[in-house]
């Protein structure tokens, strides 16, 4: 089963702290969310593959190490995940980008899929799949369906904040994926949210509401 890695790195959760806070506005969440999301990056990246390189310095040859042609694909799901995937672009610029849409139905809390736009090489390629908030599961798990459809074969799942129903929702439907996290919260109330969480991180993000 994909496991789940719970980021505990002081200035994440430092930033995360801010980003929960009703007081945020906007500016500062979005420059914070892209923040978080570069800083996990690190950690979601420490199993790239490398390779020894020559590399001459101003004093003499060298022996270096390099990241040994592994292809990425940073997906972000619409809309909030897109300031992750940003965040995560500034780290690894030659990452090819997708984007996925997907709103959830206010009554059934059911994802129904808008839009899907992956690299045509996507069965090459390490997906990291990012969107914010992990709450029912929903969206993550038919995301995860849809790109599987499409010849992914690879996936990484990259949230800010979790609720463990969500987290118990993809591993049971997709037991391959590992799953990154920021903080993994108490629970969900009745209408979806995540439990304390950050309230909607779409709204937040794009002073929507």
């Amino acid at each position: 089963m994909g496991s789940v890695h719970v980021l505990e790195h002081p200035l994440i959760q430092h930033k995360l702290s801010i980003i929960r806070d009703v007081n945020t506005g906007p500016k500062e969440f979005r420059e914070l969310v892209g923040e978080i999301a570069t800083l996990m990056a690190y950690e979601v990246t420490k199993d790239l593959p490398l390779e020894e390189v020559e590399v001459e310095t101003p004093i003499a040859k060298a022996k270096a190490k390099v990241i040994s042609g592994k292809k990425i694909a940073i997906v972000p799901i619409l809309r909030a995940g897109l300031v992750m995937a940003d965040g995560i672009m500034k780290l690894i610029p030659a990452a090819k980008m997708g984007h996925i849409g997907l709103y959830r139905d206010p009554d059934s809390l059911k994802p129904v899929e808008y839009y899907c736009k992956l690299p045509a090489d996507i069965g090459e390629r390490e997906m990291i799949l990012v969107d914010p908030m992990l709450a029912t599961g929903g969206s993550a798990a038919a995301a995860i369906d849809f790109v599987k459809q499409r010849g992914t074969k690879h996936i990484k799942l990259v949230c800010l904040i979790a609720a463990p129903e969500g987290i118990a929702l993809v591993q049971k439907e997709h037991p391959d994926v590992d799953i990154y996290v920021a903080a993994v919260d108490e629970c969900l109330n009745s209408h979806g949210y995540i439990i304390p969480g950050l309230g909607d991180a779409g709204d937040r993000l794009f002073g929507t509401k």
